[in-house]
């Protein structure tokens, strides 16, 4: 099937600057059309008719007018490649690795190549169908096959091969051999005649998992090892002349030649590391106790970190821009895209009271979720709506999200932003949701947005890449931080920041549920890059490999917080508890409520059952719900003032939270069960701390045109945190 690709889209990089920063927008323009350019603010990104409508207001920023385009390639897929010592008067060379194939196709799948550094000539070696083939490179194109008969590589499993090329008489001799411990099956061999091979003074490169030719072409699934190099010239004798260990250098994004540090091989689209290499015995856990343990790199023909393109708009952001989300619409004969970005306040500028916490870090583990359910109900909403038309599920160019797998199945633990995010659009639909707009992350989020302009609260925004790399000092000066619907992924320094924010006396409020849930990592060379290691337990859309839980950015453990000693109740007062379908249900009140502490919070809300609308699933309470624990973390303080009912049977605890299907895995709590606890208190530190307890909830603010319980909450919380506030 063709692959379908819009006719306008594109990325930025950074994702945020401040007022005299310069954003570069790269965009693919189908059939080199021309385009036109313009800036608007981001308020609400809700299509539905129902709602508060698409809110995309134009700001001259100076770069609007009509642009060249182009069409930009997208070149997926992994690989590690570099120079090789002179090969020179060689008369046979041999290439040694262990690797563990992990997707037979009937396409060539490069094991390694000798070729020269443009990838036009050379020697390779290969599978197809699961079996060894080789053949040569004749103007850039693989030519050669498998041998009829020849041997299969055993899948998901490692073997050493040693492929000995004899330039005079061009033949490949390839032998194969287990490297189970205790294995006592025979070696296997086969020749191949390569004719036309090249002399081999002309190749200079060495290229694992896939040709290089400016960019990886017929990449291999599968995990690789200890690749090594030896040349054999006059008298016969091979010598090692090149020897990569995958076990060094495990944070970079090159692997050195432990014979000459100076050949070192770069590694394009941000391979897996740190996972098991065939020594690894089950004894070790951490990578960085034995590395020689972990020496083998993952490399995917569908992986993606950096489309490379070219930049189409530079952006210097106005010394007079508003803090605010921002767009670049981009619009050709053909189609149109709306590419976001942030801006944060100026360097010098006075700070607002309100400061707006983008989930940036979950929108990217989110990015490109193909779902499988985009056709029918949806696609025909997307339509009727004049909704973002594109979604993952038909276009699959720009690779997928870590809610999804590999080509070979394995799951995806590495997602980058140096490329087009469809699920990041105005008017992108998660769900054909029945009752509401079907919203996930950041156009969910835009609900809050709306509300706080609707309502003439100014606001300063920052993303989670600036509080990682800034920390507490992004929060300082601020009497109120606030949440989106769903901030869930975080580093240990974001983390840090809230806390210390919050112990300094600054107001928080997180306004969704299953928040501060999974621990991701990030590298300082490697900005546009997270990943996340789905250890041992929590809801997961697949699971890492016993003993590759420790990350390969930071080397530190990964999976949940709550596994890492650091509960989400500890950052947002509440965690993670319970989780059913996209459907909203209500919130009743609590004797907590009437407590002179925190009574305030419901002042001039009416409803009995708080919340029983909104355009996220039909009410305020739904989805993911989350829980007060004391033996977690919640602070000592924070009172339950309301707790959901009404939900269906899809709404279920969720794994972390039992032992057993008789045993809860905490304490008992108030409260417990089914439902999602709202809660309000101040804490150790002073400052004041508002948490909805359900991802929905800001889907309800617009009903009856904010007037509303829910909007009543909110207005209530923010007027008493930015007048009240104590100072951080």
């Amino acid at each position: 099937m063709m692959e379908y690709v819009p006719a306008i889209v594109g990325y930025v990089t950074p994702l945020s600057g401040r007022p005299g920063d310069t954003l570069e927008f790269k965009v693919s323009s189908r059939a080199d059309l021309p385009f036109e350019a313009r800036v608007v603010r981001i308020d609400c990104c809700d299509p539905n008719p129902a709602g508060p409508g698409m809110k995309l207001a134009p700001v001259a920023m100076g770069v609007e007018g009509r642009y060249p385009g182009k069409e930009q390639p997208v070149y997926p897929g992994s690989c590690a490649w570099g120079a090789v010592p002179s090969l020179g008067d060689a008369t046979a060379l041999r290439v040694r690795l262990a690797v563990q194939p992990t997707l037979d196709r009937d396409a060539t799948q490069v094991l390694w190549c000798l070729q020269d550094a443009a990838g036009r000539q050379g020697v390779w070696l290969g599978l197809r169908r699961g079996r060894l083939a080789c053949g040569v490179l004749a103007d850039g194109q693989a030519v050669g096959g498998e041998a009829p008969d020849g041997p299969r590589l055993p899948s998901r499993r490692y073997t050493m091969v040693t492929a000995t090329w004899d330039v005079a008489a061009g033949r490949v001799r390839v032998r194969l051999a287990d490297t189970r411990r205790g294995a006592r099956a025979a070696d296997r061999e086969t020749t191949f005649e390569v004719p036309g091979a090249p002399l081999a003074a002309a190749l200079d490169t060495l290229c694992v998992a896939a040709i290089w030719q400016g960019h990886p072409a017929h990449c291999c699934n599968g995990l690789f090892e200890g690749p090594e190099l030896a040349l054999a010239r006059g008298d016969g004798a091979f010598e090692v002349a090149a020897h990569w260990h995958f076990g060094d250098a495990m944070t970079e994004q090159r692997v050195p030649d432990r014979l000459n540090p100076g050949h070192a091989l770069a590694l394009v689209n941000v391979p897996v590391r740190a996972v098991r290499s065939s020594a690894w015995t089950g004894l070790v856990m951490d990578w960085k106790a034995a590395p020689e343990q972990y020496a083998a790199i993952h490399f995917h023909d569908d992986d993606l970190s950096d489309c490379g393109w070219q930049t189409s708009v530079s952006l210097r952001i106005p010394d007079d821009a508003e803090s605010a989300v921002y767009g670049l619409e981009v619009r050709s004969a053909e189609g149109a895209d709306t590419i976001p970005f942030f801006v944060l306040p100026g360097r010098a500028a006075p700070r607002r009271k309100i400061l707006y916490l983008a989930s940036t870090l979950t929108y990217l583990a989110y990015a490109n979720h193909a779902r499988g359910n985009f056709e029918g109900a949806l696609a025909e909403r997307v339509a009727a709506w004049g909704a973002y038309p594109h979604n993952p599920d038909r276009v699959t160019l720009y690779g997928k999200s870590t809610y999804n797998r590999h080509s070979d199945g394995s799951g995806i633990s590495l997602s980058s932003r140096l490329r087009p995010i469809l699920t990041m659009r105005p008017g992108y639909l998660t769900f054909a949701d029945p009752r509401g707009s079907g919203l996930r992350h950041f156009v969910a989020d835009s609900h809050l947005t709306d509300w706080l302009r609707v309502h003439g609260h100014a606001f300063d925004v920052i993303t989670d890449e600036d509080l990682d790399e800034q920390g507490v000092e992004a929060l300082r000066g601020y009497d109120l931080v606030i949440t989106g619907s769903h901030p869930e992924y975080h580093t240990r320094r974001m983390l840090d920041a809230i806390l210390a924010y919050r112990e300094g006396g600054g107001n928080f409020m997180y306004m969704g549920a299953n928040g501060f849930y999974w621990k991701i990592a990030r590298h300082a060379a490697l900005p546009h890059v997270m990943e996340i290691r789905r250890a041992e337990g929590g809801i997961r859309a697949w699971a890492s490999e016993p003993g590759e839980y420790y990350n390969q950015l930071d080397g530190e453990y990964g999976g949940m917080w709550r596994r890492n000693g650091r509960a989400p109740q500890v950052v947002g007062g509440v965690g993670f508890a319970v989780q059913g379908n996209f459907e909203g249900s209500y919130y009743v009140r609590t004797e907590e409520a009437t407590h002179p502490d925190v009574a305030w919070v419901l002042e001039g809300v009416a409803e009995a059952r708080i919340g029983d609308y909104g355009l996220s699933g039909g009410g305020a309470a739904g989805f993911e719900l989350d829980q007060r624990a004391f033996d977690l973390g919640s602070d000592e303080n924070l009172r339950v003032i309301a707790v959901s009912q009404g939900h269906g049977p899809s709404f279920k605890t969720v794994p972390e939270e039992i032992l057993t299907w008789t045993m809860a895995a905490g304490l008992p709590r108030p409260y417990e069960g089914i439902c999602a606890h709202m809660v309000c208190g101040t804490t150790a530190g002073g400052g004041g701390l508002f948490a909805s307890g359900s991802i929905t909830f800001l889907g309800s603010l617009f009903h009856n045109q904010y007037e509303n319980g829910v909007s009543r909450i909110l207005q209530n919380c923010v007027r008493r945190y930015t007048r009240c506030a104590v100072s951080s």
